[in-house]
C-alpha cells in the first residue's frame, strides 16, 4: 500500500533574485512592485495605475483594449508559473492580477479626472482587500495549482474590478 501522506515542498521567498530567474516571474510580481513588503498588491495597483497613465498618453483606446487581452492571456500563464515556482497556490506577491484587472477599471472609467481615478483605486483595493460576497467567492472558485489556479489568481481580482465599474456605474446614475 502507498504511503498516504504526500511531502509539499516548503514556500519559496520571492525576492529580486527569485524574480530575475524567469521571465514569468517578472511579469506576475509586477516588475517588482509585488516585492513590497507592505500591501503588495496595493503597491502593484498603484504601480498599475502609473503604468495605465503612461499608456494612455500614447495608446488609443482600442490599443489599451489590445494589451488589457493580451496582458490577461500572458498574466495567466506568468501566474501559474511564478505561483508553482513559489509553492504557494496564491502568493501575496503575485500582483498582475491587481495590475491588469485595474487596468480594466481605468480603461472603462476614462475620460475620469484624478479624483474619479482615486475614488477608483480607493474602491478597487476595498473589493479586492476585502473580499466581500462575490469577491470572496471568486476567491475560492478556483484554488489549486497548474492552469485553473493561475486562473484563480487573476479572476478575484476581475471580479473586484466588475463590482468597482458596478459601483462607479450607480454612483454615475445617481449623480446629476
Amino acid at each position: 500500500m502507498p504511503d498516504a501522506t504526500v511531502a509539499l515542498a516548503p514556500p519559496v521567498r520571492a525576492n529580486a533574485r527569485f524574480m530575475r530567474g524567469h521571465p514569468a516571474h517578472w511579469i506576475a510580481l509586477g516588475f517588482g512592485s509585488g516585492l513590497s513588503p507592505i500591501a503588495p498588491g496595493t503597491a502593484g495597483t498603484l504601480w498599475a495605475w502609473l503604468a495605465y497613465v503612461a499608456m494612455a498618453s500614447r495608446l488609443s483606446p482600442l490599443a489599451i483594449g489590445g494589451v488589457i487581452a493580451v496582458s490577461l492571456v500572458v498574466g495567466w500563464w506568468a501566474c501559474t508559473v511564478t505561483a508553482r515556482h513559489l509553492n504557494v497556490a496564491d502568493p501575496s506577491a503575485i500582483v498582475w492580477d491587481e495590475i491588469v484587472a485595474f487596468w480594466l477599471v481605468l480603461w472603462l472609467v476614462t475620460p475620469a479626472g484624478f479624483a474619479a481615478q482615486l475614488v477608483a483605486f480607493a474602491l478597487f483595493r476595498g473589493f479586492d482587500a476585502a473580499k466581500p460576497g462575490p469577491v470572496g467567492w471568486a476567491d475560492q472558485a478556483f484554488k489549486g495549482g497548474g492552469w485553473r489556479g493561475g486562473f484563480g489568481i487573476l479572476f478575484d481580482d476581475l471580479v473586484a474590478a466588475f463590482c468597482t465599474l458596478l459601483v462607479i456605474a450607480a454612483w454615475r446614475w445617481y449623480t446629476p
